[in-house]
């Protein structure tokens, strides 16, 4: 009951004009970003934090909420039309997406992905309003042990998960702490990896790496690959509406596929890849007609679709009550705290419950919006494609460059900007993952403070790590956190 009245005063917070007004703008630009390939919601909420560092905390969430879900619908349109996944989430629907596209059946395969986004997000918005409490008042028995067990959790999930290779998503998150402890320590006040420049005494900022990361980074290795070839896009034909048998194959998998996506989107190892494969295998196993995955069921659309918006509401749900991020996109939103100053976590809960419940209540809203934007207008969208890709990675350039600076007015901030830009450059050549870097920025401090403030409790005992009976919890995390480090080698080494 009390769950439901705090979603209440969460709709008359996102209600408001203005707060309604940035949930729009949130999802168009997320729609519309996620329509372009290879701009991806992690990319645009980076490149959209100098912007918003002005905004209130409330509106700016509900901003990126709205990107994040808009960015998942919107990837549907170049994975059907363009054979082209913006996302990772995306691939699976590319498979029979596009081969309905070459039918003629582009505008069926876009309609069965934009109402199956909308069931689905409507329906794990739901569950994450009463998921996301419980969590909370299970992290509420966390002391410093716990939460330095949690924040090493984070660390070996998000490095094994998000990338293909555990020793470069190892090496990409070391980088990452190592920027962290740039700055004076906070307890002995000696200055750590400052090279006598005065600017750095404070730290690196986290809204210069992620931008550097993402933005940067992920433009110039987009234009790097750029071809002057034209790409075929498959023009919409006909009515856009569905037929009877099309919802009647439509309804099921968009059902199925909320249903696997959210738990496994939950999970620390949960992210938006597993549950789409998974729906995909589902649905073939379970349709009358499997011959035609491969050539074009709609099924292959609806239920991975459905999974891969459900697994957003998912992976919102562990950063919102636990501060745990399982996705890129969930790191750099994990950035945007930073930026306000906030933690996610039962404290956010307890302290800003505004903005927490207002930031849910505008996702349920903005899947009305999205739905309202994504039937009638999905020939408007194509059309993005047809922006000239020089100008749109130009345009990203300058823009992160001019957010940079607006900041803190600083050179060296543009300096190392472009340093950890060209960086990021060269970990998408070589296949480094990003996300461990900017999630061993943010929370490596915060482990060490937790670590230090541990042993002061215990009086220099490292048994309040290891010890079962005074801190089950932490030695828990720490246990899940060396099994997913060690059951991938483990099984490789088998395999071998």
């Amino acid at each position: 009951m009390e769950t439901l009245q705090l979603l209440f005063q969460g709709f008359t917070v996102s209600l408001a004009p203005i707060n309604l007004l940035w949930a729009a703008v949130g999802v168009t630009i997320g729609t519309a970003i996620g329509v372009l390939p290879g701009i991806g919601p992690s990319l645009t909420v980076a490149l959209l934090l100098p912007v918003t560092s002005a905004l209130e905390p409330t509106a700016a969430f509900i901003m990126f909420g709205g990107i994040y879900y808009g960015a998942m619908y919107g990837g549907s349109t170049t994975s059907i039309l363009l054979n082209t996944p913006g996302e990772s989430g995306a691939i699976v629907t590319a498979i029979d997406g596009h081969a309905m596209a070459r039918k003629g059946r582009g505008a069926q395969a876009l309609a069965t992905a934009a109402i199956g986004s909308f069931v689905a997000g409507t329906i794990a918005t739901l569950a994450m309003t009463f998921v996301a409490p419980a969590m909370v008042s299970f992290a509420l028995l966390f002391g410093p042990a716990e939460y330095f067990g949690l924040m090493v959790l984070a660390f070996v999930t998000v490095t094994a998960v998000l990338g293909e290779n555990l020793a470069l998503g190892m090496a990409s998150l070391m980088l990452g702490l190592t920027l962290g402890l740039v700055g004076i320590d906070n307890q002995t006040g000696a200055a750590r990896l400052t090279f006598g420049i005065p600017e750095l005494l404070d730290g690196i900022d986290v809204v210069i790496v992620a931008v550097g990361l993402f933005a940067i980074g992920e433009a110039l290795y987009q234009a790097s690959r750029y071809r002057h070839e034209k790409e075929e896009i498959y023009a919409l034909k006909g009515s856009l509406w569905m037929s009877r048998e099309d919802w009647s194959r439509s309804w099921k998998p968009w059902l199925r596929g909320t249903a696997i996506g959210y738990p496994i989107g939950s999970l620390p190892a949960g992210g938006s890849e597993i549950p789409t494969f998974l729906s995909y295998v589902v649905e073939k196993r379970l349709a009358k007609k499997p011959e035609e995955f491969g050539h074009g069921a709609i099924e292959a659309v609806a239920g991975p679709e459905a999974a891969n918006n459900a697994s957003a509401a998912g992976v919102l749900t562990p950063l919102l009550a636990l501060g745990l991020p399982t996705s890129a996109t969930a790191a750099i939103m994990l950035a945007a705290f930073q930026q306000y100053g906030l933690q996610p976590g039962p404290l956010l809960f307890e302290n800003d419950p505004q903005l927490v419940w207002g930031m849910i209540a505008s996702l349920y809203i903005g899947n009305v919006f999205l739905l309202l934007l994504n039937l009638p207008m999905a020939g408007i969208w194509v059309k993005l494609l047809l922006v000239p890709k020089p100008w749109l990675y130009g345009g990203i350039l300058a823009f992160a460059t001019l957010g940079a600076y607006s900041l803190n007015n600083n050179i060296v901030d543009l300096v190392l900007l472009w340093l950890i830009g060209i960086g990021g450059f060269g970990m998408r050549l070589l296949n480094v993952p990003v996300a461990p870097c900017i999630v061993g920025i943010i929370l490596g401090p915060m482990a060490e403070q937790h670590f230090r403030r541990a042993l002061a409790i215990s009086q220099g005992d490292l048994s309040v790590f290891y010890n079962p009976m005074t801190h089950p919890l932490a030695v828990s995390l720490l246990v899940i956190a060396a099994a997913f480090l060690l059951v991938p080698v483990v099984l490789r080494l088998r395999r071998a």
